[in-house]
């Protein structure tokens, strides 16, 4: 049970899509991220990518996009528990939400050679 009501089905949508506006308007990361997003999908129309490798291409870029919101969540709450003092302990917790992210995000950039290398390389070689 919780003291606060509850908030309904239509304003959970609200709440996200103001999350979202949120993480684009303060978050720089996440804005280079989106247009690394928007650049790969684009190519990938241009190299006529099959269902398959568009659903690869975008669950990887949701994925960082989702790992870098998460790290901001984790940021924002900690500097607001902490009235943004410094912490060893949180500033452990940012580091390491900090290394999820780069870890995602070396696992994207895999995955992105994979998708991208062969078709450059027939463009240009074959």
């Amino acid at each position: 049970m919780t003291k606060y009501k509850s908030q309904g089905f239509a304003n959970t949508f609200k709440n996200a899509r103001k999350g979202m506006r949120l993480s684009l308007k303060s978050e720089r990361n996440i804005r280079i991220h989106l247009f690394a997003a928007v650049l790969a999908l684009t190519t990938g129309f241009f190299f006529h990518f099959s269902t398959v490798k568009f659903c690869i291409l975008l669950l990887t870029i949701v994925m960082v996009i989702s790992a870098e919101m998460m790290n901001s969540a984790i940021e924002f709450a900690l500097d607001s528990v902490y009235h943004n003092k410094y912490s060893r302990m949180v500033g452990m917790a940012k580091d390491i939400a900090a290394g999820a992210v780069m870890v995602v995000t070396i696992v994207a950039v895999m995955i992105g050679a994979l998708l991208f290398v062969p078709p450059f390389y027939r463009m240009f070689f074959g």
